[in-house]
């Protein structure tokens, strides 16, 4: 299988960029769901680098399957829980009894979901690093 981990990084941040347009554009609702998608990418970079095979959207369980030595510290993780909040009711109107999902999201919650994301892509982008100085 080709080492694709450069790719999956790109994605992650270009994910990234479209949360941070998303909020710019009051498309709260989208920004959340850029961001999740933004993290999960950049974990799913890690595991590409490590040689491993992974599966699901869950940034909370993918950060704590890492390898011990690549785990992030239990602040990082809780970032990973409030990302993963977002992953479907930001996309659907049966998430709520009533009201679509733009009817809900605030630039505050958008605000913090990117910037929960950008912690995780740096933790990434640090082990990947490390990776390639030979840590891995």
């Amino acid at each position: 299988m080709p080492e694709r981990h450069a790719d999956w990084l790109r994605q992650a941040k270009r994910d990234l960029a479209h949360a941070r347009r998303a909020a710019e554009d009051g498309d709260h609702e989208w920004s959340c769901f850029a961001a999740q998608q933004g993290a999960e990418k950049a974990v799913k970079a890690v595991y590409q680098r490590l040689g491993a095979v992974t599966w699901g959207y869950s940034v909370t369980m993918l950060l704590t399957n890492l390898p011990e030595t690549c785990r992030p510290q239990e602040a990082l993780v809780d970032r990973a829980k409030a990302l993963d909040k977002h992953y479907i009711p930001t996309r659907y109107p049966n998430g709520f009894e009533q009201g679509a999902p733009m009817d809900y999201y605030t630039r505050a919650e958008a605000e913090r979901s990117i910037e929960d994301a950008q912690a995780i892509v740096h933790f990434c982008e640090d082990i990947l690093a490390g990776l390639a100085g030979g840590g891995g």
